[in-house]
């Protein structure tokens, strides 16, 4: 039962949500059995939704149905009837979440039942939630269309000489599908650019063109995304990204957290590919980026933080020397790591700053006897010790771990980018080895391949050209 749909719908419940769901199973229209409520206040009571023991179906039966012998089948009905119950109050919660889209759907029922006066209270009253909707996003357009086609809907049922508002259907129909266009366009092109998907963006083109021509980039639903989408379609065109860096701080609060939290993430993932071109000035626009997010709580996605955004962040800022604000957000922010990553990630993002900060000696306690669950954390930290061994001189000790680390390549299967990435860095670490110290022409036919090597990320080639220079 621990594994089972319900479980794990209700273990993401707030306290609130709670409460609610037992006032709609109480509701004879919506649940009728006392066996679904014994259920649902069994897993509630003293958090046993949570606790693996308290969930076996042989465990949980007698407390439901303490008269009767155990029953797989019937255990296993009344688990359907609380999850369709439950899923019910969830499409419930959604549908009246949007006030402007269920006043347009009681417009629509009051319509067809011929309630005209019931019909026009309520399309005046969607009128004024729309304009006084506090977001002006892509939805805020499509519910616009939608109210305009449900006026439609009605004005075209009248006398025919009663003129219709077809223009602003079409209109805001126009500006609905624009939006939703632009939006989706950017984040296929960003997760193009990371999984090497091949996406047909379809009228894409011409919907660029329009926008250009009609000059519609005045509305921030269409100019954030717009921007976006340029960005990473024309990356050595950085005004995109002023631009668009401009629209997020003017009209970023005409967004709900969960969607500017995607644009955030968007603009940020552009600067850390204009970093890894080696674009040093977008440390710093990615650093201020994940300040201003974690600051005013954008980035954080239902109170939690993503274990490669937490190490993004740390390495940085550490690239910035931001020490002091780095080691306060390890403090502050740890919370809001999942549990089970919540130990390896602060252990990495620790050293990692204890890295930057030249505390070798702390490091290398921290580093020499830890295994990360994550085999890119593992190579990160291997790395470090690497740079660590050479800049002090330890050749035995890193030949021995360069060894290791190619084994570990090949052993863990480690994925075509990062297998690249690494194989690269350790190839060109032992290329300047064994190079000869003396020889100008050496050093300069290494810093070249240096230089073109790819893939391998700025930091790790920036820190070789940087021993090439010291030799």
């Amino acid at each position: 039962m621990e594994n089972s749909r319900l479980v794990r719908i209700l273990k993401t419940f707030t306290k609130k949500e709670v409460r609610d769901l037992r006032k709609w199973l109480h509701s004879p229209a919506h649940n009728q059995r006392v066996d679904v409520l014994h259920l649902f206040e069994y897993l509630i009571e003293k958090n046993r939704i949570s606790k693996e023991k308290y969930l076996a179906k042989e465990k949980v039966f007698p407390m439901i149905y303490p008269t009767e012998t155990f029953d797989d089948a019937l255990m296993r009905q009344v688990m359907h009837f609380l999850l369709k119950s439950t899923e019910e109050f969830l499409i419930y919660q959604e549908l009246v979440k949007d006030q402007v889209r269920a006043k347009i759907i009681l417009a629509e029922v009051f319509r067809q039942r011929q309630l005209t006066k019931s019909f026009q209270k309520t399309i005046h009253n969607a009128k004024q939630l729309q304009e006084n909707y506090a977001y002006r996003n892509h939805r805020y357009f499509q519910n616009e269309y939608l109210l305009q086609f449900e006026e439609y809907n009605y004005l075209g049922g009248l006398k025919r000489t009663v003129p219709l508002n077809l223009q602003k259907v079409s209109n805001s129909n126009d500006m609905a599908y624009l939006a939703s266009k632009l939006q989706i366009s950017s984040i296929m092109l960003s997760h193009q650019a990371v999984f090497k998907a091949d996406y047909e963006m379809g009228l894409l083109d011409d919907v660029l063109k329009y926008i250009e021509q009609k000059h519609l980039l005045n509305i921030p639903a269409i100019a954030i995304y717009y921007y976006s989408y340029k960005a990473n379609a024309e990356r050595e065109e950085e005004s995109h990204f002023f631009n668009l860096k401009k629209e997020i701080e003017v009209n970023g609060k005409l967004f709900p957290v969960s969607e500017i939290r995607d644009i955030f993430l968007l603009t940020i993932n552009y600067c850390i590919d204009r970093m890894n071109a080696g674009v040093k000035s977008f440390i710093r626009e990615a650093f201020e980026l994940y300040r201003k997010g974690f600051e005013a709580k954008i980035l954080l996605d239902n109170n939690l933080i993503s274990k490669w955004t937490f190490l993004n962040v740390v390495i940085n800022g550490t690239l910035l020397k931001e020490f002091e604000w780095v080691e306060h957000f390890i403090k502050s922010y740890q919370c809001y790591l999942e549990e089970k990553y919540r130990e390896n990630v602060v252990h990495y993002c620790l050293a990692k700053l204890n890295f930057e900060k030249r505390n070798y000696g702390a490091v290398m306690q921290m580093l020499i006897q830890y295994e990360y669950d994550d085999i890119l954390m593992n190579l990160n930290a291997k790395t470090m010790l690497l740079k660590m061994y050479y800049e002090q001189d330890e050749y035995d000790a890193l030949e021995s771990l360069i060894g290791s680390m190619k084994t570990y390549i090949q052993r863990k299967q480690v994925m075509g980018y990062h297998k690249a990435n690494f194989t690269n860095f350790l190839r060109m670490t032992k290329k300047i080895i064994k190079i000869n110290p003396y020889s100008n022409q050496q050093k300069e036919k290494l810093r070249k391949e240096i230089e073109t090597v790819n893939p391998m990320i700025s930091t790790e080639k920036n820190w070789l050209l940087e021993q090439l220079n010291k030799l």
